[in-house]
């Protein structure tokens, strides 16, 4: 299902929660979403869509990857970078890293560990301070 995005600074600054299985069905709400807003959006977290979970959906190319409980558990390579959000008007200078490693659950739950470099660990980073509540 499509849901509108949040926009309220104050939902937005809060913690999400650990996603579990049967958090699933905002995985399915997350790639509709983001399907409609394709044009102007290549990441999104749930709790742009309302939910506090810690589920994030990144745009790979070809495919949508859905990311469960998340945590980069490596970062190198620092840089300055500008970013804008489909959450907040406007953009907002940050600091990204090029290559990060990621652990995460699939939608089945299973545990990935994997790295990510250039545009695709940026959105994964922009994504994960969604989830701790960090608006950029």
């Amino acid at each position: 299902m499509i849901r509108s995005i949040i926009h309220d600074t104050f939902f937005l600054s809060q913690k999400s929660e650990p996603a579990t299985a049967s958090d699933l069905s905002i995985a399915r709400d997350l790639r509709d979403t983001l399907a409609a807003n394709r044009d102007r959006c290549v990441g999104m977290a749930a709790n742009m869509i309302g939910q506090r979970k810690r589920m994030i959906i990144v745009t790979l190319g070809m495919f949508d990857l859905v990311m469960l409980n998340p945590e980069i558990t490596k970062k190198a390579d620092a840089f300055e970078a500008e970013e804008g959000c489909l959450s907040l008007s406007g953009t907002r200078r940050t600091t990204r890293y090029r290559k990060i490693t990621v652990r995460y659950q699939d939608e089945q739950m299973k545990v990935h560990v994997q790295e990510f470099s250039g545009w695709t660990a940026q959105i994964i980073q922009h994504e994960c301070d969604h989830l701790d509540g960090i608006l950029i």
